[in-house]
């Protein structure tokens, strides 16, 4: 019943939206709703410290303490984005429409969205893992062209066309690891649940597993944005409404890299560390010498924070590579802090967006002294994101580097730093611009797309996540225990 009320939360949510047509109160219904989702997570974290994995729905749901992390990741990720999202009914932010039908449009298809993410993480088969994460892609393609703009609608196109081909792949890898599980001996009807390739996996055909695994590289790389399979993730993140961007890069993106690390626990179990970790390294260094070098000559802060997107994923798929209790604890800390930073981020930058009515660098200045508020959130977003103390990104970053090393990935992690630092030269060059840069003549509210500042309460969970994000990083026993057992799951 836990495992169950998790899952259909968001949907009643959905629901909630759908009845109300668009309106404020509709909304809150949606954010009471992932609420909920997010503090049963939380029990249900307790209980599987407690008492080991539950199970439910026959079978169906399974929940470890790496899905039940899951699960808080985007239970805490959808809260925040929800609740920036109570604004859309009435306002629409960067559409212009005041159409309570497409409000509502809206409000079901994140609901859904979030609903297939938690299946994601809850399935106990790989199988219909890999349906919720396909169910994603159809729900966000209309997400990402919910503008109806020109770039809007080519950057929709260019993620469905990627996604699918990415998805495709995951899916003749999926097959040849169930061929793999029917050639051990496994049972048809449950040779692709996950205890039972756990159990199985010593027993698997090495070439089949090699096949397999790369496949599942490629396309549930492509759902992560690893390189080189990235190139929808720039336009589809900065077309996108900012609530729906927050959704994608703070944990899209990541419950498609918790299907890499679920299969990497099998390929390590029939093949040894060594294949998956040498995969591994070549996305995470491509993605993170990528990031870097498009990130020198940005000129779109939205598109920035996306390409940013790509450089953490390199860095959790280097930590992966690790593959050690201590480098995948490290890795799902990185998880939940890049989510928390990420989506606050995309969240102000949305109301940036709204405020000065371009998503151009060059086009914003002196935000810290004309809206405060904004340049602010948008100012410690950043530091977070950077990986500066007493943020989480910082002490997960240096556990990586130090479990790196133990396994001989020294030197690799040295090529991360590096990219490192490019990254940050980058990004503080950009936000002295934005931030500090000398403002232009004011303009008034409502003339030339600029509006007035958003009220107060929009604020209140964006500081709540940095908040957050700054206490993991400092005081990490509220997680310790969870991020210890999760790892233990699939760590080799």
């Amino acid at each position: 019943m836990l495992l169950m009320t998790i899952l259909v939360l968001p949907l009643l949510g959905g629901t909630a939206v759908a009845l109300g047509r668009g309106r404020t109160w509709s909304a809150w219904a949606a954010v009471a709703s992932n609420g909920g989702a997010l503090a049963l997570g939380i029990i249900a974290a307790v209980r599987v410290l407690r008492e080991g994995p539950l199970s439910g729905a026959r079978g169906t749901l399974r929940a470890d303490a790496l899905s039940v992390f899951m699960v808080i990741v985007i239970g805490a990720i959808s809260l925040l984005a929800s609740w920036l999202g109570v604004r859309t009914p009435a306002r629409a932010p960067e559409d212009g429409h005041r159409n309570p039908e497409r409000s509502a449009v809206y409000g079901v298809l994140v609901q859904a969205f979030v609903g297939f993410m938690i299946l994601a993480v809850l399935a106990a088969n790989v199988g219909v893992l890999w349906v919720a994460v396909e169910a994603t892609t159809i729900v966000t393609a209309f997400l990402v062209g919910f503008r109806r703009t020109r770039g809007s609608l080519e950057a929709s196109w260019k993620y469905i066309v990627i996604c699918s081909v990415g998805i495709a792949l995951a899916f003749l890898g999926t097959v040849f690891v169930y061929l793999a599980a029917l050639h051990a001996g496994g049972h048809s009807a449950h040779a692709l649940d996950w205890t039972s390739l756990m159990a199985h996996a010593r027993h698997f055909d090495p070439s089949l597993m090699r096949l397999a695994f790369g496949l599942l590289v490629l396309g549930y790389g492509t759902k992560v944005g690893l390189a080189p399979m990235h190139t929808w993730l720039p336009d589809a993140h900065s077309q996108a409404p900012a609530p729906v961007s927050a959704l994608m890069s703070g944990v899209l993106l990541t419950v498609a890299f918790y299907a890499i690390l679920r299969f990497k626990a099998v390929t390590d179990v029939a093949l040894g560390p060594g294949f998956a970790r040498t995969l591994l390294v070549i996305v995470g260094l491509l993605s993170l010498a990528l990031a870097a070098s498009l990130l020198i000559a940005q000129r779109d802060y939205k598109r920035m924070l996306a390409y940013s997107s790509i450089e953490h994923m390199g860095l959790i798929a280097l930590g992966a590579a690790a593959g050690i209790r201590l480098a995948i604890a490290a890795v799902l800390l990185h998880i939940l802090g890049h989510g928390l930073a990420k989506s606050v981020l995309f969240l102000t930058s949305g109301e940036i967006l709204t405020a000065e009515g371009t998503s151009r660098i060059d086009g914003v200045r002196s935000l810290v002294a004309r809206r405060p508020a904004l340049g602010g959130l948008f100012g410690v977003g950043l530091v977070a994101l950077l990986g500066l103390p007493p943020f989480s990104l910082f002490t997960s970053e240096l556990v990586m580097v130090r479990a790196e090393f133990e396994v001989g990935l020294g030197w690799a992690a040295v090529l991360a730093m590096v990219a490192m630092v490019v990254v940050f030269i980058a990004v503080v060059g950009h936000a002295r611009h934005m931030l500090l840069g000398p403002a232009g003549p004011p303009r008034p509210a409502g003339s030339s797309g600029v509006t007035a500042p958003p009220p107060r309460w929009v604020a209140a969970p964006l500081i709540g996540g940095l908040v957050v994000c700054g206490f993991i990083g400092v005081f990490a026993w509220p997680l310790s225990g969870l991020l210890t057992a999760a790892a233990r799951v699939v760590a080799t």
